[in-house]
């Protein structure tokens, strides 16, 4: 099975289709993790109502500098220690300082 990373996470899903689409029409394969579990906001623990795209470790910085050109508004993330919403730029929860986790995938 072929290796993938977070290129983002949050967002919301017209959000997230869209980004998918930009980068896929710049020859990107993107895969979209999270849809089916939209349905389940209020059920779900909060960690767990979020929106993914995903792709190929070769295509992250490619990827990166894609969304920078488009002035693409990166999305919150929520502390899975804390629940603080915290802006994109941060790799630390402003709260709590527990580090950004991706834990739940």
């Amino acid at each position: 099975m072929e290796q993938r990373k977070v290129l983002l996470t949050g967002g919301n899903l017209l959000q997230a289709h869209t980004w998918k689409g930009l980068l896929e029409t710049s020859g990107i394969d993107v895969d979209l993790r999270g849809e089916a579990l939209m349905g389940g906001v209020g059920e779900l623990p909060v960690d767990m109502q979020t929106v993914e795209l995903w792709i190929a470790p070769e295509q992250l910085n490619e990827a990166q500098a894609l969304l920078a050109s488009l002035d693409v508004e990166q999305p919150q993330w929520q502390c899975v220690q804390c629940h603080e919403q915290n802006e994109a730029s941060f790799e630390l929860c402003w709260q709590c300082s527990s580090p950004r986790s991706e834990s739940h995938n």
